[in-house]
């Protein structure tokens, strides 16, 4: 049960959550990508990719080589606060990037909820351990239902990332030292940043 539930963590860590979104937001959304051709669409993922996955990844280990971080998947809240802040600037870069094509408003608004849901963790990861794993996969329900209510996007993936959700919460109260209440408070704000940022529009 813990070897799946490590495996589980892995597939689902939140770096990769901001590529997900996307390939999944332009599968169900045909609002997002009428401005792109196929390739165009798969640039844009790319970038995102790179930027939100394999930059913070890079950093992350760096870190962990040098000693700066303990574990990769770095327990102690203290020692997440450099590896966040670093996530955080990447993924300004990559906010700045989607800015520079013509991508949809809600497409911003996508990645400004994200941007919102990371300061957030930063801001109460200070004071109290929170978890990212659930922020993610919250940021993907909200984003999801979010879309489905402003473009009438498919939303026939939710019972599915529902069950997925509470899989994840479940395996990160397995293998961590989470408690119930840090995992549905990161699944909360993920879901409401993005849900909240792609309803009411708001990016910059």
């Amino acid at each position: 049960m813990r070897k799946a539930a490590h495996v589980l963590s892995l597939l689902l860590h939140p770096v990769w959550m901001p590529t997900f979104a996307l390939v999944l937001a332009f599968h169900t959304d045909p609002h997002l990508t009428f401005a792109f051709t196929a390739r165009g669409q798969w640039m844009i993922i790319g970038m995102v990719f790179v930027m939100t996955a394999l930059f913070p990844a890079s950093s992350m280990f760096m870190l962990w080589r040098s000693g700066a971080v303990g574990q990769l998947a770095m327990p102690k809240r203290q020692e997440r606060l450099v590896p966040l802040l670093l996530t955080l600037i990447y993924f300004g870069m990559a906010y700045y990037l989607l800015r520079r094509t013509p991508n949809s408003p809600a497409t911003l608004a996508l990645f400004s909820g994200i941007i919102i849901a990371l300061i957030a963790v930063l801001l109460i990861n200070l004071r109290w351990k929170i978890s990212l794993h659930a922020t993610g996969i919250g940021g993907l329900v909200g984003m999801c239902i979010g879309l489905g209510l402003v473009h009438g996007a498919q939303t026939g993936w939710l019972p599915g990332l529902f069950l997925l959700t509470g899989a994840l919460g479940t395996a990160r109260l397995l293998v961590s030292d989470h408690t119930p209440a840090q995992v549905y408070a990161g699944a909360a704000i993920g879901a409401l940043a993005t849900f909240g940022c792609i309803a009411f529009g708001i990016y910059y």
